[in-house]
């Protein structure tokens, strides 16, 4: 049978619309099944317990549970690699981290371009490390620390939590902004340093308010800044380090990322769930607790971020000659 030409045509663009009309459906539905948020760090720390929030307040939102799977290991490139072979369908997703910007630069060779590989999809909160000593340390605030350790070169240990790490970078930024030698020593985890710091064997740590807090709180520890551009609302007597060196800013961040080709309709409806939690003033409470701050942002705001702290942390790790452990 041979069909009337405008007939013909109105088929012809009916199917040509499906595939749209599917994707869109698909979104809609979407999440039909459990979703996995891959976190690169081992259960209990900072990293892990925001995604366990956000997890949790995305379950609420869209009717599925976000199931957290910890794959630590190689600085968070494991996690990351896992993502960026997982199909693009949305129910793989990545807790994206400084760490992964860091990367970039700390290793020679990866098997995956972060920036290409990983479409960013919302941002989640921003972390501050906060400055600390021992009390019995000479210096009472941070111009005289700095002072002290211009009069001292290269005799004030800094704990690390290894090469490129947070402490590390954030440290070594400080070196160079504040024009101080601090030497870096590498620990395995928050706890033996904090032991090394009460002990005297290292004398200054950059260390997450979050661990911090407890010891502040108890007189155990004395901060001297932290590293946010601004105050923190956790630790409002604490000025910031940039206070008294000019510019200098320095901390995490948290976002959620998927594989790319993950379809554009699946990351809008994650990014308005995403910020639609971050809205909520009860989460944002739960964040000042955790030592941060909410950090709303679209996809193409977190992409921007990550490649400007990529860029950023990049120009630090080559100054100081960093390389991965």
């Amino acid at each position: 049978m041979k069909l009337p030409r405008r007939r013909f045509l109105s088929l012809a663009a009916g199917a040509a619309g499906l595939p749209a009309l599917s994707r869109i459906a698909w979104a809609q539905t979407y999440p039909s099944r459990p979703v996995h948020l891959i976190v690169g760090y081992a259960a209990g720390g900072p990293t892990d317990i925001a995604a366990r929030l956000v997890g949790q307040w995305l379950s609420e939102r869209l009717g599925q549970q976000f199931v957290i799977e910890n794959r630590p290991g190689a600085g968070t490139n494991i996690a990351t690699e896992m993502v960026v072979r997982a199909p693009a369908d949305g129910y793989t997703l990545l807790l994206i981290s400084l760490s992964n910007s860091v990367n970039a630069t700390l290793y020679d060779k990866l098997t995956f371009n972060f920036i290409r590989d990983i479409a960013p999809i919302a941002g989640i909160m921003r972390t501050v490390q906060v400055m600390v000593v021992s009390p019995s340390f000479p210096a009472k605030t941070l111009p005289e620390f700095i002072a002290y350790a211009k009069a001292n070169p290269g005799k004030i240990n800094m704990a690390t939590a290894g090469s490129g790490s947070p402490p590390h970078i954030y440290g070594e930024l400080f070196n160079t902004m504040a024009g101080v030698n601090l030497i870096p020593v590498a620990y395995r985890g928050g706890g033996p340093a904090l032991v090394d710091l009460f002990g005297g064997q290292v004398q200054v740590l950059f260390e997450s308010i979050l661990t911090s807090m407890p010891y502040i709180k108890a007189g155990t520890l004395r901060p001297l800044a932290v590293t946010s551009a601004t105050r923190s609302a956790a630790l409002l007597d604490v000025p910031s380090v940039g206070e008294f060196v000019p510019g200098y800013e320095a901390g995490g961040f948290y976002g959620v990322g998927a594989p790319k080709d993950t379809p554009t309709e699946i990351i809008d409806r994650l990014d308005g769930a995403t910020n639609a939690v971050l809205a909520d003033p009860k989460n944002q409470a739960h964040m000042v607790e955790l030592g941060g701050a909410p950090m709303p942002m679209t996809s193409s705001e977190l992409g921007k971020l990550i490649a400007d702290e990529t860029e950023k942390w990049g120009k630090v790790i080559q100054t100081a000659g960093m390389k991965a452990d």
